[in-house]
């Protein structure tokens, strides 16, 4: 026996080579799949069976058990039309013929006509999802007993049973895909913490270094001011790269990193902080009491860029009359330090907004920065173990609180 010519048709969706390839390697992968067909065949006395793949335009073999000759390989395709497969995809039920040439359905149907066929059997495989996948069928130039109810149940068990295995393709493929999709991700991130962190730091230092020769080779006032203005402008740039690279490393990279070492006078270190913000604003005040006693386990750096965040944040939105209160000490088996401000308060509905990425206070007409300080102070105390929180009202000004375990952070 031979098939006839394939049906030539324009390739829907599903019907694409690269998506019926696809089907074909997924029941390839089936490796009890040839022993089922050769047992479906063995118990009912039916010489082939297939596992096909049925589209509205295609029918494709993904697997074959040929004992007439029938001549069809796997990835072999028959005009869809001439099939029973078509019509029992159609209708979503199984199609059963003892012998055709007596059925009075199917004894001047074209199929078995067109195949020879006298016993057939089309069972839909369905997947978990509810997709119509194809059919397990049957064929055999001679009758057979087909129709009765423990084939049926036999066919309809082995359909499901491919159909568990399509499933369990299909869900290691989405693995791959979601595996591949990570390393894409992390290769992404990975340029672009190189870009952030190289290709815009060594145009952004060039840029330092010119305004301070400016500034020592230069006499005149109106360069040196404007000398000044740029470095001011290249060291806010540099700090929006810092933020825009840690939010990188915490948000795509799963946390901000900390070296955790014991400092012994911590003290020390957001002096250094506070000086440096009180000599950018000497129009402000900044009340500092700094009482930390022992030793304190922490990023120093990072406990610096929290300070400098959060007192910053306080001197942008807090009364421009109103001194900044900076206090840090040791409470029981942790250290505190706590930011406050007056002026206008942060809304209730925002409080639970304000460590969010790119929130920016809607009290304040200021736009500065990205709206990422926040998110990264509260990214490294979390990384310390620790906590950050937030208390505002019109009566009591705004304050930040920062509690660290003393010990190793976690």
């Amino acid at each position: 026996m031979q098939p006839p010519d394939a049906l030539e048709a324009s390739p829907a969706i599903g019907d694409r080579p690269e998506h019926i390839a696809q089907d074909l390697q997924a029941v390839g992968q089936i490796a009890a799949l040839p022993t089922l067909l050769a047992v479906l065949c063995g118990i009912t006395g039916m010489r082939f069976a297939a596992v096909a793949r049925v589209t509205e335009n295609t029918w494709t073999a993904c697997a074959v058990h040929d004992e007439i000759d029938f001549g069809l390989k796997v990835g072999g395709q028959l005009a869809v039309e001439s099939t029973l497969c078509i019509e029992s995809k159609r209708a979503l039920a199984p199609i059963v013929i003892d012998q055709a040439s007596l059925d009075a359905r199917y004894c001047n149907h074209h199929t078995p006509r067109t195949y020879r066929i006298e016993s057939y059997v089309s069972m839909p495989i369905v997947l978990s999802t509810g997709r119509y996948f194809g059919n397990l069928c049957a064929i055999d130039p001679a009758p057979a007993k087909v129709s009765d109810p423990k084939i049926v149940d036999m066919f309809t068990r082995f359909a499901a049973l491919i159909a568990m295995q399509l499933d369990s393709q299909i869900a290691r493929e989405g693995d791959q895909n979601a595996l591949r999709d990570e390393r894409a991700t992390s290769d992404l991130r990975e340029q672009f913490i190189a870009i952030l962190g190289h290709d815009l730091r060594n145009p952004l230092q060039a840029i330092v270094v010119t305004s301070d020769l400016i500034s020592k080779k230069f006499a005149d006032p109106g360069l040196v001011a404007l000398a000044g203005r740029i470095k001011a402008n290249s060291k806010r740039m540099s700090s929006l790269i810092d933020d825009v690279l840690d939010f990188a490393r915490g948000r795509l990279g799963g946390g901000i990193g900390v070296s955790i070492e014991p400092v012994q006078d911590i003290n020390a270190g957001l002096r250094a902080v506070v000086k440096e913000l009180q000599d950018g604003q000497p129009n402000r005040l900044i009340v500092a009491e700094l009482g930390v006693t022992g030793t304190v386990a922490c990023d120093l750096r990072r406990v610096q860029q929290v300070a400098s965040n959060l007192i910053g944040n306080a001197l942008t939105h807090g009364a421009q009359d109103s001194p900044v209160k900076v206090t840090a000490i040791t409470a029981g088996n942790e250290f505190v330090f706590r930011v406050w401000n007056d002026g206008p308060p942060i809304p209730a509905e925002n409080l639970g907004k304000v460590f969010e990425p790119f929130w920016r206070r809607s009290a304040s007409g200021s736009r500065q920065g990205l709206g990422l300080g926040l998110y990264i102070c509260a990214q490294i105390v979390r990384a310390h173990g620790g906590v950050l929180a937030v208390t505002s009202s019109r009566e009591a000004g705004t304050q930040f609180t920062v509690r660290l375990p003393l010990g190793q952070g976690q």
